[in-house]
């Protein structure tokens, strides 16, 4: 199947609005659990059972991003409100490197009432945590009918950008929550074991876990590994053309370390260990390894996965082994410790699972890119496990219950 040519209407159910959640539980391992396993049968359970129902032997990956304060509100003089909500990096483009500048950096952003926004400075008060202000000035230096870059320069040169943006920002909460950001979503909206700066939306299928589950797993022994993937705001853009080939992918930052990328390795091949992945956003790092690989091995390599690779007539079909071992050589050759790349991979049915064989994730919007990874991941029993939640009451999207999806 050449999943360029699937209608997206295919992948159409009825949400209605009653069924996304809009907070998530007080407790959060108490959250439901859809399990669909390996002999396609289903069952209901809680996320608190998730070490038991886990594979012997299973190796947990979870991406370990962490969610900025990423829309930023300045007033115009005349009292009109701009929102500016940033996307990724622009200058320095690396991350790190952004959120540690101080005195100035620069951002893609959306612009909220962007016509408002004539030529010139936008100008705010941002008081910090340790209770000083300093001043902060927006300017748009380029702007497209998609998005604008927007330098922002602060007067004290003791101040990070991470240090503004938490202090200035609000955390970036999904449209169709159809709510305002509260002061719960602060934590509510992060996983446990977030810990690098870069998200505009969070790795949700990790929300439920908590340093108990976390805990349990630790005790059966299945080991627990970190990855990067910095999520964009394209996660939310809806698929608007009507076959699957039409829509783009949005782009986004990976890191995986060499030292897991060798495990991997070890690990293709081994029927008896199955990767978990945890969310689509581990999904797609984990899977974008392995044609990255491929790339590097045809000498195709320039740091970006393109959408439609896996399914090129030019890819060179290395065994999964083979792909990430070549991976790891390109990395070592060039005295490397970690991959830095990004990926605009699709998955869709037709994708052949490489890497991931068992997956935790959350239900996902109708016509979206990630029910398209699920239904390439279960097959068409997608539908009758979407019929099952929605007559039995599961919470839907972001906030909402979980699913765990074993090959």
């Amino acid at each position: 199947m050449d999943p360029r040519n699937i209608d997206i209407k295919d992948y159409n159910y009825p949400l209605p609005d009653e069924k996304i959640a809009k907070h998530p539980l007080a407790q959060r391992d108490a959250c439901r659990l859809l399990v669909r396993s390996a002999d396609a049968s289903v069952s209901d359970r809680r996320f608190d059972e998730l070490p038991g129902l886990l594979p012997d032997n299973a190796l947990l990956i979870y991406n370990n991003t962490r969610v900025i304060n990423a829309r930023l509100r300045f007033r115009k003089p005349t009292g009109g409100m701009i929102e500016i909500f940033c996307l990724e990096p622009a200058s320095p483009s690396d991350y790190a490197l952004n959120f540690a500048s101080t005195s100035g950096c620069s951002w893609h952003c959306l612009v909220g009432n962007s016509k408002r926004w004539k030529d010139g400075p936008l100008d705010g008060a941002v008081t910090l945590a340790d209770g000083h202000t300093i001043k902060l000035t927006a300017v748009r230096t380029e702007r497209t009918d998609a998005e604008s870059i927007v330098a922002f320069e602060w007067d004290d040169p003791a101040v990070t950008f991470s240090e503004i943006i938490s202090a200035a920002g609000e955390i970036p909460i999904p449209p169709y929550l159809n709510r305002e950001t509260e002061e719960s979503d602060r934590d509510d909206y992060q996983t446990v074991y977030s810990r690098v700066e870069g998200s505009v939306a969070a790795p949700t299928a990790g929300l439920h876990f908590t340093d108990s589950v976390l805990e349990a797993i630790d005790r059966r022994g299945i080991g627990r590994r970190e990855v990067t993937l910095h999520v964009g705001a394209g996660t939310f853009r809806p698929v608007k053309s009507e076959l699957i080939g039409d829509h783009d992918m949005h782009s986004e930052f990976i890191v995986v370390s060499l030292d897991l990328i060798d495990e991997l390795a070890a690990i293709a091949g081994n029927c008896s260990k199955k990767i978990i992945a945890v969310g689509t956003t581990s999904v797609r790092t984990l899977e974008s390894l392995y044609h990255i690989g491929c790339m590097m091995s045809a000498g195709d390599w320039d740091g970006e996965l393109p959408q439609w690779y896996p399914y090129s007539e030019n890819h060179p079909g290395l065994t999964t082994a083979g792909a990430l071992k070549a991976l790891a050589a390109y990395l070592r050759n060039r005295g490397l410790t970690s991959l830095v790349a990004s990926t605009r991979i699709i998955i869709a049915p037709g994708y052949e699972y490489r890497i991931v064989g068992g997956m935790v994730t959350n239900f996902h919007q109708p016509q979206s890119t990630l029910l398209l990874l699920v239904s390439a991941f279960i097959g068409p029993q997608w539908r009758e496990i979407y019929d099952h939640a929605l007559a039995s009451d599961y919470r839907f999207l972001s906030y909402g219950d979980a699913c765990l999806f074993l090959k």
